[in-house]
């Protein structure tokens, strides 16, 4: 028909937001491709670390050591909580999920910021190296809490990834276990205009402060079709149990019409996610230290998801199994993910504050128009 219209695509597929140097998501000659700051991947998984790749998506360049090392000691001196905090988190309900106990305690830390509305550049950063350094802590606490044991506190010489698991169980980490960790942790940071950064980025272009910022975040990770399908991935895991289970298993779901988590992705959809590849290879080396049967189970399930549905894992598939093994109880799996995308939550707001034009889409209508109105009586 002359002058209709195309149709947006569901869900806003295809469409290109903004313009952002934080992070590039593409496909090349038939591979996934995902860089931040023009860093591909892979490059930081088998070299960098988590404080490494944070700074980079904050200042746009990898440090130098003595700028690595401060920033490493900057976070370490910013992993203590407020009293008041550590109060929120022993009164709160024992029933509240842990991601909403992570968004509480962030509004709380907004009220107690007497800069909570100063948007330079510089008080931007220092919020924001307080967030990333404060997250770990929040949910290691909490979970301690709610579990009715002592408050592990923490240990200054252990690094990011080695202090969290540190402060959840009370043992210091392998260097296995800490690898793990900070290897997931680099590998969640960022990842474009995921759903998550992209509500973050929406409420920093009405200005809003950063912690409301991040528990617009927050928020929109906690659903199940974003950060917490590597739960719902751990949930069948464990209904599969073993691993000859796992083709009928998948052959009865597809039967039904039931979706399988863990698979397929609206960017990388005939091509491997570059993040799942260094997941496969992590989680397998985890197994090897810890339990087996996890991945054993997930190869089973990937291996009958290909063969019925021609789909590939994504990032969330194989972070089940690595979470199972470091001992991260299933409710924790979405907090998780916030520990490290906190990083790249942060650097869109900072870019969004520092480029800033209110993002304020249309809605292509699809309804009835000019309809007549007609009186109460007037109505059959």
């Amino acid at each position: 028909m002359s002058g209709e219209k195309k149709k947006v695509g569901d869900g806003l597929q295809d469409v290109v937001a903004t313009s952002s140097a934080i992070c590039r998501i593409d496909i090349e000659d038939g591979r996934g491709v995902l860089e931040y700051r023009g860093y591909d991947i892979h490059d930081l998984a088998q070299n960098s670390n988590f404080e490494e790749v944070a700074y980079l998506l904050l200042f746009g360049e990898l440090p130098r050591k003595k700028e690595l090392e401060l920033f490493k000691e900057e976070l370490k001196e910013r992993r203590d909580l407020p009293p008041q905090i550590i109060g929120l988190l022993t009164h709160l309900p024992p029933f509240t999920h842990p991601m909403v106990v992570l968004r509480t305690a962030i509004s709380y830390l907004g009220s107690m910021d007497k800069y909570i509305h100063f948007k330079s550049h510089e008080r931007s950063i220092e919020k924001a190296k307080s967030l990333i350094a404060k997250f770990p802590t929040i949910v290691a606490y909490h979970h301690r809490i709610r579990t009715g044991q002592n408050l592990i506190h923490p240990d200054f010489e252990l690094g990011h990834a080695a202090n969290f698991l540190y402060m959840l169980h009370g043992e210091v980490p392998s260097e296995t276990e800490e690898k793990s960790l900070d290897l997931d942790l680099i590998l969640h940071a960022d990842h474009e205009f995921n759903a998550s950064t992209f509500a973050a980025r929406t409420a920093a272009s009405t200005l809003a402060d950063i912690y409301a910022c991040v528990v617009a975040a927050t928020g929109t990770l906690m659903g199940p079709l974003h950060g917490g399908a590597s739960q719902r991935v751990m949930e069948m895991l464990r209904e599969v149990a073993v691993p000859w289970r796992a083709e009928s298993y998948v052959k009865e779901k597809l039967e039904r019409g039931e979706r399988i988590m863990g698979f397929g992705h609206r960017v990388y959809r005939q091509v491997m996610d570059p993040r799942t590849i260094e997941l496969r290879v992590l989680a397998k080396k985890l197994a090897e230290e810890k339990e087996p049967k996890w991945v054993e189970i997930s190869e089973a399930i990937a291996e009958a998801v290909y063969k019925y549905k021609g789909l590939l894992p994504n990032v969330d598939f194989y972070s089940a199994s690595i979470y199972a093994n470091l001992g991260i109880p299933d409710d924790l799996f979405i907090n998780m993910f916030a520990l490290s995308r906190i990083s790249g939550w942060v650097s869109h707001i900072i870019e969004q504050y520092e480029n800033n034009r209110l993002i304020r889409p249309r809605a292509q209508y699809i309804g009835a128009d000019s309809r007549e109105y007609k009186s109460l009586n007037g109505r059959k």
